[in-house]
């Protein structure tokens, strides 16, 4: 192929690079206006009198909102398709607090200043309530409910208990877990706990508002879902959807926290209300406390194993703490099942058990893994401690248990992302090669089980093997429409969004494959929804699978056109035609690209090449991953270093090969940063008494280990030129490979997260 596998520069590298351009703080318009917020600081509490007439005395100060003065509409703040599988429980503004940084009003101000000393002229008089903190009692009975039953509605039918705390439920039988359990020869149940995380982003969230001049709201925000933004924004402001227009400039980051709706439409009601751009720039604290986090999930598994190595019960028993509101509450969940339990589809006996709930801590939201990282860090700890109980290494015990290529599992059918799932055949795997090549990297058959020592340090090594999916099957669509212009180039518009990953880039490819043109001659646009057709948005694994199949069914209905015009004009038969080198070429005669489009435009049937095309996918095959990684543990103190990390991954067809290394390395990274040093800490009032990269610790580069990612190609039929996902999958591995690593240097098990010098010294300590 000529662009596709291919590692070409991304194109907006350059602009990128040399800071020209721009992100949603670039953009600034005359007479701008500046939002700050007032966040409430206590974690449960009534609103009993709200007074703004001092803030409102102070010269500067345009507009000030809160529950009071604006439209109580519900919604749920997750920018998921319609109709959204999350409860509606939030509101722009309310009188009831339910976390430490709940919206309790906003000011807008000819400045930050001003608007900051607006927000402590507010006087509130609060009614505190009591909170729950532990989401393990959340459930229990007397326990104070945080959303009352008149909030219970929603668009869909999905499990949802407020009475009780609970936000959502799922549950799903394979077989018979108890009776597969009674029958194996070995018995596991075993308990894990993994905490909150923040997406870290290196641009945190914002907005910027202005009327144009037709006086439609422009939204320009960093999103990840610009035309879910469009449409809920639409319902809580309560104006129609052709008066707002979205526009996702280049972004800063997103990992999933950028795939929420709550600061745009504050932005929009006080342009609506007074005319003025606005703009909102959350500070890091506010990003930390008030945006978006990973939700903590308490994991069980019950296995059982037979002597002959098969695995012949796996139960997941999931209890998620989604935070104040529901965000994401019933998808995140589904995942730590559906994206967990096919990877060992031969076990005869299966369950998933899932239940999120309620408390007054800070929300839960999409986040790289969605779901499946929780359990992972449970399962494939398990799936160590089941090898070793049998004397049999790991990586045959993977390789005995793992689903190949022609084989399905019951598993996709009856739990998909929130909803029931999708029959389904794996047509690619390199799941093996990825166990072969990554241990060779590794050196396992050297280190594993032989706890090299010197002095009081101690070295092993773990593995872990992995899977996804690939957007979400019967519900994800993305659209594409292209142009042809008169110097051969085309206009590729696409309603993707690229936030920070390349899609751009990548998609350009798909195009410039298929037309058989450099990628510089693929100009695009993307994620404005007045210019871009339709698409779900960046998550779920989709972009690639399904938006990069919507720009290749495009790009061939272009070939057709170009086609039909150069057989016009050659008086050549259609079948005769060949794409090479940006001309149409047949045995004895050529045609530029460029006389092509100057002909259609402006001789005889005059018409403008140019196509669309929508796909959505029957599917979502899934990536496949093993992960290695090598630890030197000090026995007498606990501290611990990571001396190598391994990531072997398929996905497929990689489009841009760097591209795809990048993806695979930030989410090690990223992966490495949750397992080992992130930890939100609170105080007994619940507020978050770490947020800041001071005290919040995340990598820097100083900090990686050597790093290697190892890409295994295998060819996916139903995707772009044979490509999947592989944006998610890497996030998964740190935690369960790391875990797994400590035990084979030391003999000891971490069930839970962090990973610290703490909890193994304590550990060694009772050994």
């Amino acid at each position: 192929m000529k662009t596709v596998g291919k590692s070409v520069k991304k194109i907006d590298s350059l602009s990128l690079s040399t800071g020209r351009m721009k992100f949603y703080d670039d953009y600034s318009f005359p007479d701008e206006a500046y939002i700050k917020m007032l966040f409430s600081p206590h974690a449960h509490a009534k609103i009993l009198s709200i007074d703004t007439s001092q803030a409102e005395k102070i010269d500067g100060v345009i507009d000030i909102l809160h529950f009071k003065n604006v439209p109580r509409i519900l919604h749920t703040t997750a920018g998921q398709g319609f109709p959204e599988p999350s409860p509606y429980d939030a509101v722009m503004f309310d009188n009831i607090m339910r976390f430490v940084g709940d919206r309790v009003a906003a000011v807008l101000a000819e400045t930050p200043a001003i608007a900051i000393e607006a927000i402590s002229r507010i006087k509130v008089e609060y009614e505190i309530l009591e909170a729950v903190f532990d989401y393990e009692k959340s459930m229990d009975k007397g326990t104070t409910v945080l959303h009352s039953e008149k909030d219970k509605k929603y668009p869909i039918p999905i499990p949802y208990y407020p009475e009780k705390n609970i936000a959502a439920e799922v549950n799903i039988d394979i077989g018979n877990l108890e009776q597969g359990i009674v029958e194996s020869d070995y018995r596991f149940e075993e308990t894990f706990y993994t905490h909150y995380g923040a997406h870290a982003m290196l641009e945190p969230h914002g907005v910027v508002t202005y009327l144009d001049e037709n006086n439609r709201l422009v939204i320009i925000t960093a999103t990840q879902v610009p035309f879910h933004v469009r449409r809920i924004c639409a319902m809580v402001l309560q104006i129609p959807i052709k008066k707002i227009r979205v526009i996702k400039p280049r972004i800063g980051g997103g990992f999933g926290g950028k795939q929420e709706v709550f600061l745009e439409y504050v932005a929009g009601l006080f342009t609506l209300r007074t005319g003025r751009p606005a703009k909102i720039v959350y500070t890091r604290a506010e990003v930390f406390q008030s945006s978006r986090t990973r939700h903590p999930m308490r994991v069980t598994i019950r296995s059982g194993l037979n002597k002959n190595g098969q695995i012949h019960a796996l139960g997941i028993e999931a209890l998620m703490n989604t935070g104040a509101y529901g965000s994401h509450a019933l998808t995140v969940l589904s995942n730590g099942g559906s994206k967990v339990l096919p990877l060992t589809n031969k076990v005869p006996h299966q369950r998933f058990a899932g239940t999120t709930v309620y408390t007054n801590l800070p929300v839960g939201g999409a986040y790289r893994g969605y779901g499946a990282t929780q359990s992972y860090f449970a399962v494939g700890q398990v799936m160590d401690m089941m090898a070793r109980k049998i004397d049999l290494d790991v990586l045959d015990f993977y390789k005995q248990n793992t689903i190949k290529v022609g084989e399905s599992s019951p598993i996709f059918e009856k739990l998909g992302e929130g909803k029931e799932g999708v029959k389904m055949i794996v047509d690619s795997c390199g799941l093996e090669e990825c166990i072969d090549l990554g241990a060779k990297e590794i050196g396992w058959n050297s280190k594993r089980n032989k706890r090299i020592i010197n002095g009081t340090r101690a070295r092993g090594v773990g593995m872990v093997c992995l899977m996804q999916g690939s957007g979400i099957p019967r519900i994800d669509m993305g659209a594409a429409y292209m142009k042809m212009n008169e110097d051969g180039s085309f206009n590729l518009d696409i309603g993707a969004t690229d936030i920070g990953t390349g899609s751009d880039t990548i998609l350009g490819q798909i195009a410039a494959e298929t037309l058989g043109v450099d990628i510089e001659d693929i100009i695009v646009l993307s994620s404005d929804t007045d210019q871009t057709p339709f698409d779900v948005g960046a998550y779920a694994s989709s972009t690639t699978f399904i938006s990069g199949e919507a720009v290749r069914k495009c790009a061939l209905k272009i070939k057709e056109e170009i086609f039909k015009v150069a057989s016009e004009m050659a008086n050549i038969p259609i079948e005769k035609l060949e794409l090479k080198n940006k001309q149409v070429i047949w045995t004895g005669g050529k045609l530029d690209f460029k006389d092509i489009c100057i002909y259609a435009l402006y001789t005889n049937n005059q018409l403008q090449i140019q196509a669309t095309a929508s796909n959505i996918a029957d599917v979502s095959p899934p990536p496949f991953s093993a992960h290695f990684a090598e630890v030197e543990v000090d026995t007498a103190t606990g501290e611990f270093s990571i001396v190598k990390y391994v990531a072997a991954v398929d996905c497929g067809t990689a489009i841009n090969p760097k591209l795809a290394e990048g993806q695979v390395e930030g989410a090690v990274v990223n992966g490495l940063c949750w397992a080992l040093t992130e930890e939100y800490k609170f105080n007994e009032n619940g507020k978050m008494v770490n947020a800041d990269f001071g005290r919040y610790k995340i990598f820097t580069a100083a900090d990686l280990p050597d790093l290697k990612t190892i890409l295994v190609p295998t060819y996916e039929p139903s995707g772009p030129y044979g490509a999947k996902s592989v944006s998610e999958i890497a996030i998964n591995g740190p935690g369960p490979a790391i875990a797994n690593a400590i035990y084979d240097a030391v003999g000891i098990r971490i069930h839970s997260l962090p990973l610290t010098a703490e909890k193994i010294y304590e550990k060694l300590k009772q050994k």
